[in-house]
């Protein structure tokens, strides 16, 4: 047998060699200026590759697509409005939307908005049980999908037993504050620095080095800002993420499915918070001081 047929082909030359041919396959087909899903799905099949990998790849394309798509002045200076992940996870969809919701509701704290064909809106939860909840931080959670103004998390089915699930936060209010907040810290310490140089120019040119603290903290302000946004966008992506883990871990699962009763939702929301308390208190309670010898 020649060497060149008997040499194994690395990972990356794999990649490079698969890519080309798909490439070369796809110049002698009349495309047009696109294809349908199902055209797609049926020119994967011709080539060999199963529908549940076509679907992922396309889900994940256009997930990527609606992050990126946003434009404007506050998307190109703070940072793009919404959050997204995606996952492929095993299970049906009834039983991952009825997975997601159990979690939503009892560990997220959220609550159904609204229910769309295709996808369930949720919004934070309102109530004094679940302020408690979140203030306390019950259960050692940070409770991030409830910051954002809305999550939207869309199921859909590859094949059996494999759904992809999508998660989309909406962190447009959180943005726009970010921005009006650089924008009155800059005038505020603007206005401040060209008070402080007037005063300069009257007073003398030894406090020179002090006008220009406002001015450079002014100029720093919507670098800060867009520091800090990009900072929650990285809390946020990293929460969906690990609820993604979970789901595709089976840690999350429907109530249905889990063991032991639960109880009343008031009932167990008041537990955690004793529980929470109780953790809270614990470092700051003092050992009783031993009582002095007896002679």
């Amino acid at each position: 047998m020649p060497d060149n047929l008997s040499r194994r082909i690395d990972r990356e030359a794999l990649e490079r060699i698969i890519q080309r041919a798909a490439e070369l396959q796809a110049g002698e087909m009349d495309t047009g200026e696109g294809m349908t899903e199902p055209e797609l799905l049926k020119l994967g099949a011709e080539v060999g590759i199963p529908s549940k990998y076509l679907r992922q790849a396309l889900y994940e394309e256009r997930a990527d697509a609606g992050v990126a798509e946003e434009g404007g002045f506050l998307a190109r200076w703070i940072g793009p409005g919404r959050v997204s992940a995606g996952r492929v996870v095993p299970g049906d969809r009834t039983a991952v939307e009825q997975a997601l919701e159990h979690w939503m509701i009892e560990t997220e704290a959220l609550a159904v908005k609204r229910r769309l064909p295709d996808a369930t809106v949720w919004e934070r939860q309102k109530g004094f049980f679940a302020e408690m909840k979140r203030g306390f931080g019950v259960g050692g959670r940070s409770y991030e999908l409830a910051k954002a103004q809305d999550v939207t998390v869309r199921v859909t089915q590859l094949e059996p037993g494999f759904c992809h699930v999508e998660m989309t936060a909406d962190l447009t209010p959180t943005r726009g504050g970010a921005a009006v907040s650089a924008v009155a810290a800059t005038g505020a310490l603007g206005l401040v620095g060209i008070g402080m140089v007037s005063l300069v120019s009257s007073v003398g040119a030894l406090l020179a080095p002090l006008a220009l603290v406002p001015l450079a903290a002014a100029a720093g302000s919507p670098l800060l800002a867009s520091r800090a946004y990009r900072r929650r966008r990285e809390r946020m992506q990293l929460n969906q993420e690990q609820v993604l883990d979970r789901l595709e871990r089976g840690e999350i699962k429907p109530r249905h499915q889990l063991a032991g009763p639960r109880g009343p939702a008031f009932v167990r929301i008041a537990a955690e918070i004793r529980k929470a308390i109780a953790e809270i208190s614990e470092p700051t309670r003092q050992p009783p001081r031993g009582l002095p010898p007896t002679t």
